[in-house]
């Protein structure tokens, strides 16, 4: 059994994303708020038009794959264009997709991202059609089968979606990792009630404020162990610290590298963590890995053509480890 291979489920939408680029696309700040101006009434060029697939769990799904995990991804999408090429990109990766319910009703998200000439994007998002809070055409026994359920971008099932996903699993036994999306975010009153039943919790620094009292990045990660066994709290730029009630990890940026879209970046340092978690790698060896994905992927348009794949070289970063 030591060496028996991890499986994750993923749990969550996917969508079809169509990225433009354009050097009009200039961003200019008005207040505290920074914005790319679309005027009325005109033709703007856009110099690059790239078509990728999306979705929190979508993501994740193809990170574990790439690092020899079995991955079972599960949502409802249905027969339009947009869901035939989300399962098209998941089977090429090696993702087991039987798992997803389709039927005529649902349909795939679609989003178009403006991507600005700093690398920051806007997002014009279509939700699709989907499950509801109850789960309908989900096969919840998938979360029994699996060592990790990883749910996130719940769509119209929300948080209530996740509470259902979350109590299965633990009386299961499976293991959960959150990295919660909007939908989850929205109710920050009952996402911090599932906490006691998650394993891994993962989110940045202004989404743990929501959930815990706290101004520094360690002060976060410390509170947040009194409900959770292991909590990573990122703040962009600034790095990353992580817990796992043993040792307290607190690293830099893995490396310094030309922005062109952070479209999955956090989806990859989330996944590129638990990937090396789940295998048994140490806190300090999963981060590394979460760190350098994460760089990878902002390197390439849409959020899974930079995720790392297997015995991918990676050097040493601005880390420290010190016991809790």
């Amino acid at each position: 059994m030591a060496n028996k291979t991890p499986k994750i489920l993923t749990i969550g939408k996917a969508t079809q994303d169509v990225f433009l680029k354009s050097d009009e696309f200039d961003p200019h700040t008005e207040g505290k708020v920074v914005y790319t101006h679309l005027p009325l009434g005109v033709k703007m060029e856009v110099k690059d038009v790239t078509f990728a697939t999306g979705g929190n769990a979508s993501n994740v799904a193809v990170t574990f794959a790439r690092q020899g995990l079995e991955v079972e991804y599960m949502w409802t999408l249905g027969f339009d264009p947009a869901s035939e090429t989300v399962l098209n990109d998941l089977d090429k990766e090696g993702v087991a997709t039987h798992r997803v319910a389709r039927k005529e009703r649902y349909q795939a998200g679609y989003s178009t991202i403006l991507i600005a000439t700093n690398g920051e994007r806007t997002i014009l998002n279509h939700r699709g059609v989907s499950t509801g809070v109850n789960g309908t055409d989900l096969d919840f026994s998938a979360i029994e089968e699996a060592d990790w359920v990883y749910p996130s971008s719940l769509a119209n099932g929300g948080i209530d979606l996740m509470r259902k996903i979350v109590d299965h699993a633990e009386k299961s036994g499976t293991k959960v990792m959150l990295n919660p999306a909007g939908p989850e975010l929205a109710e920050p009153k009952k996402l911090k009630s599932l906490l006691e039943s998650v394993d891994v919790f993962c989110v940045n620094k202004e989404e743990m404020q929501m959930l815990v009292e706290g101004e520094t990045l360690e002060e976060l990660v410390r509170h947040g162990l009194q409900y959770v066994p292991v909590v990573i709290v990122s703040d962009g730029p600034n790095g990353v610290m992580a817990s796992d009630g043993k040792t307290i990890v607190r690293a830099g940026m893995y490396e310094d590298v030309k922005v062109l879209d952070r479209t999955g970046a956090g989806d990859a340092f989330a996944s590129g963590f638990l990937s090396q978690w789940a295998k048994g790698k140490s806190l300090k060896e999963s981060i590394i890995f979460a760190s350098a994905n994460s760089t990878s992927v902002v390197t390439k348009i849409g959020a899974k053509p930079g995720i790392l794949h297997r015995n991918a070289k990676l050097h040493e970063m601005p880390l420290h480890e010190k016991p809790l």
